[in-house]
């Protein structure tokens, strides 16, 4: 064995062995290292294939993810792996909340660094959403929704879970056929042709995603809906106008840590006086956001580039600094691990069919540890989601912003 992997391979195990929650079994050369606590009911083995795998999970998320997506490592059960190793990540964002003083002073620096321009936003979104509709029809809903379904009964399909989210939705903004409401990320059009067809309103829905923007132009064709939604191809800062209610689902997360304030700022610009807003937001642990803003992780560098989480306490403090107050908050994180169950589920029933369309085995293994590493994640509260409704200062519906906010602090 190389040396660096052998050095590599005595740190990880030094960790492994102090894990708790969990039973982790590693097998390597018919060898077995059983680490955390024999009787935990979440266990995993994993099987090191190579021995530059240790040299590489000392990298980090983005290290463990190109070993596996390189079959340097496996697992029988790779989410409970990833969980087991998110519970013992305490004691590393310690280290990193110390640390913070001095990598602070970098990610200003590296504020001033254009990612999300105009010109960067259209390349990282179509580096995700152009790979190809056929890879996301394989796996999403019919109607294509990719973000967190409502799973109103436990036992729903997707189907009805993400029509389930459509509906909160929209009974929140308090749809009506004499709105024009704006959504910001239109994905393939589900969200646009359900307010258009069940509740009458106009809609300009806009995708800086190609691919996304002919889908979703052919889907409202279909529905005939030609005079009620309009699908424009431009960046939320190149939007114009003034609408009734707008809504952004899960798109925020593409904006980059820079931008987070104009991107509300923009929002609520294009809102009328009495507009509402409503949000769904991937988030982090407010704790975790200043120290992982501007961090490299397997999911930014390889799924989604640019991309950056932004924190509840963020969100709040942004929304209230462009005039915008809550009507309510509420987290629905618990919805997302049976979503991301569903697709990866589904992603790997579809796996012979898209390797027929060129998605090969390591683009397999790359979406599995993708989708894998994100349920995880969920499960272990490191990210979370919510779902928010804004209110500008001319509206007046209930005020409840007091009693949310405090209950948003208490998720």
């Amino acid at each position: 064995m190389d040396p660096r992997d052998a050095l590599a391979r005595k740190a990880v195990l030094a960790f492994l062995g102090r894990i708790r929650g969990g039973r982790l079994v590693v097998a390597e050369d018919g060898r077995e290292h059983v680490c955390g606590d024999p009787s935990a009911e979440l266990r995993a083995t994993v099987y090191v294939e190579r021995p530059r795998a240790w040299r590489r999970i000392l990298r980090g998320s983005v290290g463990a993810g190109e070993a596996f997506v390189d079959g340097d490592w496996r697992a029988d059960d790779l989410v409970a792996a990833l969980r087991i190793v998110a519970r013992n990540l305490h004691g590393l964002d310690r280290l990193r909340r110390l640390a913070h003083p001095l990598t602070g002073p970098v990610q200003r620096a590296l504020a001033r660094v254009p990612r999300n321009t105009l010109r960067g936003a259209r390349e990282n979104i179509s580096a995700h959403y152009d790979l190809g509709n056929d890879l996301f029809a394989a796996f999403l809903d019919e109607r294509m929704i990719y973000s967190c379904a409502f799973f109103e009964d436990p036992g729903a399909s997707l189907e009805d879970a993400q029509l389930a989210k459509l509906e909160r939705i929209c009974r929140a903004l308090e749809l009506t056929p004499d709105d024009h409401l704006v959504e910001v990320g239109t994905g393939w059009g589900g969200l646009a042709i359900h307010a258009a067809s069940e509740y009458g309103c106009r809609v300009t829905t806009t995708t800086i995603s190609r691919r996304q923007a002919e889908h979703a132009r052919a889907k409202v064709a279909e529905a005939g809906l030609d005079d009620r939604v309009e699908v424009v191809e431009r960046d939320y800062r190149e939007l114009t106008g003034r609408y009734d209610k707008l809504v952004s689902i899960e798109m925020i997360e593409a904006v980059g840590w820079q931008y987070f304030d104009e991107f509300f700022r923009r929002c609520a610009g294009l809102l009328h006086d009495d507009g509402l807003m409503f949000l769904q937001a991937i988030v982090i642990a407010d704790e975790l956001y200043e120290h992982e803003k501007a961090a490299r992780s397997f999911a930014n560098t390889h799924i989604f580039p640019g991309g950056c989480l932004p924190s509840r306490r963020l969100i709040r403090e942004l929304t209230a600094a462009h005039g915008l107050r809550v009507v309510f908050w509420e987290d629905i994180t618990a919805h997302y691990p049976p979503t991301l169950a569903a697709w990866r589920e589904r992603f790997n029933e579809a796996a012979p069919r898209l390797r027929e369309h060129g998605y090969d085995e390591r683009f397999a293994r790359l979406w599995n540890f993708y989708l894998a590493s994100s349920e995880a994640g969920f499960r272990e509260h490191r990210i979370g989601d919510v779902q928010a409704l804004f209110a500008k200062p001319g509206h007046a519906g209930p005020k409840r912003a007091e009693a949310t906010a405090a209950a948003g602090r208490a998720t």
